[in-house]
């Protein structure tokens, strides 16, 4: 599947007021992972090729992940038929110990037009769901300070 010619993309940032290590440590502990009505299960370590199974009402997802930097960047990518979806995230050092979370959305392969409603939707929802993350990890991080 070629995932270059993306048929919908979206990208967005959040500024987090915690360290780049601590947000990553964060965010790939899955059980920080709080959308409900979704539940994720992560299949072994969080590394290239470990699978994460999400439930929702009716609707079972098996994720991949892939390119793991760790501590700066994984991507998680959503197998779809013919298509697939990924959540490109990445964490860069910004100053005075802050950190900037980038997620950016990608929808690609033959199929992808199928799916392309749903993915503009998890544009629209995405941006708060970022903000929400950022806001546990800096509870988090204030916990412990």
């Amino acid at each position: 599947m070629n995932l270059v010619d993306a048929a919908w993309e979206f990208e967005h940032s959040v500024e987090c007021d915690a360290l780049r290590d601590f947000c990553w440590s964060y965010w790939t502990n899955i059980a920080n992972w709080d959308d409900p009505p979704a539940k994720f299960r992560l299949e072994g370590p969080f590394e290239d090729g470990s699978r994460i199974t999400t439930e929702l009402p009716g609707q079972t997802l098996v994720s991949v992940i892939r390119d793991v930097r760790a501590g700066r960047a994984a991507t998680i990518e959503v197998n779809l038929p013919n298509a697939a979806f990924c959540f490109y995230w990445s964490f860069e050092d910004l100053e005075a110990e802050r950190t900037l979370i980038s997620q950016r959305l990608v929808l690609s392969g033959e199929d992808a037009a199928i799916f392309l409603d749903q993915a503009k939707v998890m544009g629209e929802t995405g941006p708060e769901g970022v903000k929400k993350l950022v806001a546990a990890m800096e509870r988090a991080r204030s916990l412990i300070s």
